[in-house]
């Protein structure tokens, strides 16, 4: 039986790797060894990091929704109270987008909620 080597395919996928790495900073994007645990890092943070972002969003929607409420007279709570009452559809990605965009709209919809 012929002998295998296997200094191709070792070659390749370190190349891959070290395409991978590339940006970072020192042995991190030169060394195959710390290039790969960098990597593994990066890829687990990012995993991490898709599931911050969307609470992260969230609280920021809640932030300015408190700010524009409170404008209107209103505190946050209030507000949402309000616009489940009155049967208001609208979620809170929506609303700061209103808010931040077009504050009369915005003032309109508050009202709905002072009312309800």
């Amino acid at each position: 039986m012929a002998r295998v080597k296997r200094g191709v395919t070792s070659h390749k996928r370190h190349k891959r790797l070290l395409k991978a790495a590339e940006g970072r900073r020192g042995t991190r994007s030169k060394l195959i060894k710390t290039a790969r645990e960098a990597q593994l890092h990066a890829l687990a943070y990012a995993y991490v990091g898709r599931k911050q972002r969307k609470r992260q969003f969230r609280s920021l929607w809640i932030v300015r929704l408190n700010a524009a409420a409170r404008q209107n007279d209103l505190t946050y709570g209030r507000l949402m109270q309000g616009l489940k009452a009155a049967g208001v559809a609208l979620d809170r990605k929506i609303l700061a987008d209103i808010c931040v965009r077009d504050a009369t709209t915005f003032a309109r919809i508050a009202e709905v909620a002072k009312a309800a």
